[in-house]
């Protein structure tokens, strides 16, 4: 189920005012907001009860939009290609663009991934640059939420709007340490193990 063009509107509306939304994607549902609101980010802190070294995800629309924010090698880039869009992160060493609030603070790394979803790549074909993201798995839950009505009713007071595109699961992401070499799978999610070994570069 795909929101219409005028709930994207709104919502990239509600992002850009500083507001936090829940949207559906190729893994989970996900609160998303602007890169650059630093109150937008403190929320999401709180509903998650994120600590500073949680690290969030810059969802972007293409691997240009990833290489903005992100310094990819050679290895690196081949390995994204193959992978995205789909249900994977990958952490990677921040460019200078990136706003350091954003980063992991030891590590200087942050989240990134293209999702194969149609509301997300509409919502930032309206907004014009990446979304700042995090599943939208409450603390104590044993699972994502994944339904439109469940959401609202939890989070009512919290955020400011949820785009309900069905049940779209409970599998989070496959989360790949691209900062390192060889690449580390932290965590085994929807996206295929297999798609990242095999696609590992062997180096002298």
């Amino acid at each position: 189920m795909t929101p219409q063009a005028r709930l994207i509107h709104r919502a990239v509306h509600i992002v850009r005012a500083g507001g936090v939304i829940a949207y559906p994607t190729d893994s989970c549902y996900a609160l998303g907001w602007h890169i650059g609101d630093a109150r937008a980010l403190e929320r999401v802190r709180r509903i998650r009860r994120a600590d500073r070294h949680h690290h969030f995800t810059l969802v972007c629309a293409d691997l240009a939009q990833v290489g903005r924010f992100a310094r990819l090698e050679t290895w690196q880039f081949r390995l994204l290609r193959s992978c995205l869009p789909g249900p994977f992160t990958f952490l990677l060493k921040a460019t200078r663009e990136t706003p350091r609030r954003l980063l992991h603070p030891r590590r200087r790394t942050i989240g990134v991934r293209v999702p194969d979803h149609p509301v997300p790549l509409m919502l930032m074909k309206e907004l014009g640059e990446p979304l700042m993201s995090s599943t939208l798995w409450l603390p104590d839950d044993p699972a994502p939420l994944t339904a439109g009505r469940q959401i609202e009713e939890r989070l009512e007071h919290l955020i400011e709007a949820v785009l309900d595109g069905g049940d779209c699961g409970v599998v989070p992401t496959t989360v790949v340490d691209l900062s390192v070499h060889p690449a580390v799978i932290v965590r085994a999610g929807k996206g295929a193990v297999s798609a990242i070994d095999s696609s590992r570069p062997t180096l002298p």
